[in-house]
């Protein structure tokens, strides 16, 4: 029954009404004629109370019934509408599969879908005509299209299988991407596997085409790195033998005019090196093999060395050239002092190259994030016009024509440099202004090495007065600056005559003179008595030391040489003021180490100009030599003297030559020491090969070091030095 209420509930519902409606009608019909019969016994209150109850009987049936009807009034509305809900639901999913079968027909990507059993259940028309063959014979079967070529493949978290295949096809090879994964398209069915492919031919041949051109293009840049490096051997090898030959000679007797002509060769000598040096390092950097060495070194001797290699070519323009570092800085830090180097020695020789008259300063100090150091080379030349501050950074480039006539050069070395500093996590910035200067700012992020550098201490001038007297320039206003941070009084002195009448007024701690001022004026500072103890130092440049008489410091208590090093100033100014101390007894020192101790050194040079070369350095420099033209005959002599008990102390190998090159001959010189002997005799490499390779192929073979030609005089007696001292040789 209850089964059947829930089936037809109008049904049940208009039974029990009617049961309900009938029951009551005949209840009170009974009752009604009953009281009507004259044997009823008709009591008129019992038949008011009867009726009465049967009426309010009948009134609840009735009101039931019409709650029940509204109730069910209220439920056929909600039905009604979850009715229409669920036909304009069912029309929506219609709607929505015809349209995504419609998209899936006109995809020009291919679908096919099959089950467990790898058949067919669905396939759209791309697949249909990539395989030429109709839907219904497709749908069932177990076809797979023809593979040529299997590519690479690759599995995606989520199950998804990604893979590339080359189809045959009726136009030809086609590549397809295929992604693969499993999918339930009824609740009712196990899942299948969907697969979906797109045509990738034009991506394929481009990407391949792409990789081709890549690989032509390693192969003829390895090319080229490996012509430069031929070239610039075959060019650096009769190139050292100019420029060392033309030095010999200038040390010789020779007339005004050949003076002028030999350092006009020497001079174009250099000026190809330089050329050669920016083509090969914009080579490396343009093949990205720019490597960085990260290594601790001393900030202040970093700088000042930079200061007085290009002293000699600003002094020969009447340029002054100046460095000053920040005490705040920490004495070493750790970075590449070569790549360094090599962007500060072009920035300051532009500077110097690109300035008439006033001078060239050197600064670096902290910069503007942690551990960031800027290095500031800031000039007085001829200025760089708004416009083309941006153009110079480029290959190739300067700022005018008219200037790259004037100046020369390849326009290479600010590119290089802006390279090199960006590889090192920094950057380079240029304010200029036409005739007044310009003001390059290297920005690079430096840690402080653990290591404690020997480091001097710089003098207490707390309180004390130091008089400088020099012509208004960039050192000058450099030394005050730091005069200044060591707590001293600075006063600055133009004037000869004011600086006389000044110096009795007080007491002096140090009274700094400039030869600058010229020789009388000069001469008159340093003789003046002033009553008080005071060091008097004179500054001179290298050329005016030489041109002095001996006379002419005997009123001083010491003097330095310009660029000054701050280490040198300190010294002096600690020293007592009757102690005679001069960087004369430095420079001597420094001579006779440089001049060794008569050193036994076997040279290994087949080209006969690099012999005679190398043989007059060394013998003007003290040395005993013995050259040898190969490398057979270099292993012979080594061999000889080691049996005569005389071995060499110094084996300089040229890498290029005949019978047996410089990295073999090496080689087994190594190996007969590790056999026999105790002593391990130095050996440095002769080469005009720059490329990273080729020294650490020489580095491998055994060998301590490397002298680049063109030969650098100044780099082979600090190597000889070196050796002489006992030090290890990193040349």
């Amino acid at each position: 029954m209850r089964r059947f209420a829930r089936r037809f509930p109008w049904l049940a519902f208009l039974i029990r009404s009617f049961v309900m409606f009938s029951a009551a009608f005949g209840g009170a019909y009974g009752f009604i004629s009953a009281s009507a019969s004259p044997t009823a016994g008709y009591d008129p209150h019992a038949f008011a109370i009867g009726a009465s109850f049967l009426f309010a009987l009948a009134c609840v049936a009735l009101v039931t019934m019409s709650i029940r009807m509204r109730f069910l009034q209220k439920r056929m509305r909600k039905v009604s509408a979850l009715n229409e809900a669920l036909v304009d639901r069912n029309w929506e999913l219609k709607e929505a599969e015809e349209r995504a079968r419609h998209l899936f027909e006109a995809q020009d990507d291919l679908i096919v879908i099959r089950d467990q059993a790898g058949r067919i259940t669905y396939v759209n028309d791309a697949y249909c005509t990539l395989a030429e063959t109709p839907r219904d014979a497709l749908v069932g079967s177990a076809f797979e299209l023809t593979v040529l070529e299997q590519g690479d493949s690759a599995h995606e978290p989520n199950g998804t299988s990604i893979h590339d295949q080359c189809i045959a096809s009726a136009t030809g090879p086609r590549w397809i991407a295929w992604r693969e994964g499993m999918v339930r398209i009824d609740a009712n069915r196990p899942a299948e596997l969907q697969s979906v492919g797109r045509d990738v031919t034009d991506r394929t041949e481009t990407e391949r085409a792409l990789s081709d051109a890549r690989d032509h293009a390693n192969a003829a840049n390895r090319a080229k790195s490996r012509f430069l490096a031929m070239a610039s051997h075959e060019i650096r090898t009769p190139l050292n033998g100019i420029l060392g030959m033309s030095g010999l000679l200038l040390d010789t007797q020779l007339s005004p005019e050949q003076t002028t002509y030999t350092r006009a060769v020497k001079t174009s000598g250099e000026s190809l090196l330089s050329l050669i040096e920016e083509l090969l390092d914009y080579s490396k950097i343009e093949a990205g093999k720019i490597d960085l060495d990260y290594r601790p070194f001393a900030l202040s001797t970093l700088i000042e060395d930079i200061t007085e290699l290009l002293a000699p070519r600003a002094q020969a323009r009447d340029l002054e050239i100046a460095a000053y570092i920040d005490e705040r800085l920490p004495l070493e830090v750790i970075g590449d002092s070569g790549r360094l180097r090599q962007v500060l020695l072009n920035l300051t020789g532009n500077a110097i190259k690109f300035t008439n008259k006033g001078g060239v300063a050197v600064i670096v100090e902290p910069g503007i994030w942690p551990n960031e150091i800027s290095f500031i080379v800031r000039d007085t030349g001829i200025g760089i016009a708004s416009d083309a501050q941006q153009r110079i950074f480029r290959e190739f480039e300067q700022a005018d024509e008219r200037t790259a006539r004037h100046f020369g050069g390849t326009g290479l070395g600010l590119s290089i440099s802006e390279r090199i500093v960006k590889r090192m996590n920094g950057r380079i910035t240029l304010q200029s202004a036409p005739g007044i200067g310009s003001t390059f700012e290297v920005s690079i992020p430096l840690v402080a090495s653990n290591d404690r550098a020997e480091a001097f201490l710089p003098p207490d001038l707390t309180g004390q007065s130091v008089m400088l007297v020099a012509p208004q320039s960039i050192e000058t206003s450099l030394i005050a600056r730091r005069l200044e941070r060591w707590g001293a009084a600075t006063c600055m002195v133009s004037d000869p005559e004011v600086a006389l009448a000044l110096m009795p007024e007080r007491t002096w701690r140090a009274v700094l003179i400039d030869r600058a001022l010229g020789a009388d004026a000069f001469e008159r500072l340093s003789e003046r008595a002033i009553p008080h103890a005071t060091q008097r130092i004179g500054l001179f440049t290298p050329a005016m030391r030489h041109e002095l008489q001996p006379t002419a410091t005997t009123g001083l208590t010491g003097y330095l040489i310009k660029p000054l090093r701050a280490a040198s100033l300190a010294k002096l100014l600690d020293m007592p003021a009757h102690a005679q101390a001069t960087i004369e007894e430095t420079e001597s020192t420094a001579s006779e180490m440089t001049a060794g101790e008569g050193l036994s050194i076997l040279v290994a040079e087949d080209n006969e100009i690099n012999a005679l070369l190398m043989r007059s350095l060394l013998t003007r420099l003290g040395h005993r030599t013995v050259v040898t033209t190969n490398g057979e005959q270099a292993l012979e002599s080594w061999l000889a003297s080691d049996a005569a008990g005389t071995p060499f102390d110094l084996v300089l190998m040229d890498i290029q030559m005949p019978k047996l090159d410089g990295i073999e001959t090496a080689k087994r010189i190594r190996a007969r020491e590790a056999g026999q002997r105790v002593r391990r005799t130095p050996i440095l490499a002769l080469t005009a090969n720059t490329l990273v390779e080729d020294r650490y192929a020489c580095f491998e073979a055994g060998m301590d070091g490397f002298l680049l030609k063109p030969l650098d005089r100044e780099k082979l007696e600090e190597a000889l030095k070196h050796l002489a001292t006992g030090r290890q040789l990193t040349v």
